[in-house]
Order: structure tokens, then sequence, then C-alpha cells
């Protein structure tokens, strides 16, 4: 298997933090922006584009500021994989901000970080901070 380098992208978002921890935290949230379908049973959650699934383990997470999903094997045994996302509050400006972190192969960065920055818009979309 190619090895993965971490990578990590921040996206300022126009949203209050509680609102937007719902739309990264729950399937029906992540479902509306970040995959066709979301399903959960237990920390178990898959996600699902076109004819792909893929399933990962709900790793982490801190109410209202942060989610990490680990990719997990057919075996449901994780991987080294995951991906996190953390919502940045300025403590001066209030303004808000979701952190992306993820794994890529080097030369597909640039492809994993157009992918990011078209899933995030869906979501400015759906949260209204376009």
């Amino acid at each position: 298997m190619d090895l993965k380098v971490r990578y990590e992208i921040e996206f300022p978002i126009n949203s209050s933090p509680q609102l937007l921890y719902q739309y990264i935290s729950t399937p029906s949230g992540l479902s509306e922006w970040f995959a066709d379908n979301v399903n959960s049973r237990g920390e178990f959650f898959t996600f699902i584009w076109n004819d792909s699934e893929e399933k990962a383990r709900l790793a982490s997470k801190k109410s209202g500021e942060k989610v990490k999903f680990r990719w997990v094997d057919d075996n449901n045994k994780d991987t080294e994989y995951f991906f996190e996302l953390n919502i940045l509050v300025d403590e001066l400006t209030k303004d808000v901000s979701l952190m992306v972190v993820d794994f890529a192969r080097k030369d597909e960065i640039e492809e994993a970080t157009q992918l990011w920055e078209n899933q995030i818009s869906d979501l400015k979309h759906v949260i209204g901070s376009v």
C-alpha cells in the first residue's frame, strides 16, 4: 500500500460552532454535504458515495469542537488513516473556521484538497454560510 502523508486545510465558515458541530458529527448532518448517505451503528459510520462505501469508527469527539473518524478495514479493525474535523474559534474576532486533517498520497494531495474545497463549499451552502 502506498504511504499517505498527513495534510491540513483551514476553511473560514460563517456559522456558530454549535450549528457547525451538528453537521460534522451526526449521520444526518454529514449526509447533507460529506457523502451521499451516512449510516451509523454504534461507533461505526458507513459513508456512501455513488457505488462505493467506506467504513470508519468515531475515534474521538469533543462536543462542539471536533470529531475524528478512523478508517477501518473489512474486519472493522482500525487502519492507520483518519480524518479529523476541528472547529476553531478566534478568541478576539470570534471568527469560526473548520480545520480538516486528512491523509493522501503525495501525488494526490492537490486533488484531495480540491475535493475538500468542493465538499466544504457544499457545507457552506447547506448552513447558509455563503
